[in-house]
């Protein structure tokens, strides 16, 4: 087994992992707690979003880390991140998936812990807060999208589409 098909299943398996929950987030607990109790909701906020919030960040990083490190493998991080030859494919889904990390880590995870009460937040800002994470979600799911199409276009395009 070379080190290239462990980091493919570290990277599939963790991007099933992300997209799932990224999917949950957006098409089933954000409809669920418009309409949830007062009671339903607080315990979502303590026990279920933190702790989804856990393995959706880890599995984002990981999914990124493992898709780095099969480009390196391959000798094509540099090319693919340069848009460069025929990694330019990948590299688009490369792109995309590094923004949505970006807004997973910089902007989605900051803002939640405003709205958990994990840190520090005014009664002003956490709806502020919770706009900003909503917000990001909903352009991770619109980037993964593109980004999936470009994953699987990079390895399964028919001959010469690209």
């Amino acid at each position: 087994m070379t080190i290239e098909l462990i980091f493919r299943w570290g990277h599939f398996l963790a991007g099933i992992m992300w997209i799932g929950l990224l999917y949950y987030f957006n098409f089933v607990q954000v409809p669920f707690l418009k309409t949830a109790t007062p009671e339903a909701k607080a315990d979502a906020f303590k026990n279920l979003v933190p702790r989804a919030l856990f393995f959706f960040r880890w599995a984002a990083a990981f999914t990124w880390l493992f898709g780095a490190l099969i480009l390196m493998v391959q000798g094509r991080l540099f090319e693919a991140f340069l848009l460069q030859g025929p990694s330019a494919i990948i590299g688009m889904g490369a792109w995309l998936g590094t923004i949505m990390l970006f807004n997973v880590w910089v902007i989605i995870w900051p803002n939640q812990q405003k709205v958990l009460g994990l840190v520090q937040a005014t009664a002003e800002e956490k709806p502020k807060a919770a706009r900003m994470a909503f917000l990001a979600s909903r352009t991770n799911t619109m980037l993964s999208i593109p980004m999936l199409f470009f994953m699987a276009a990079s390895a399964h395009a028919p001959a010469g589409l690209f």
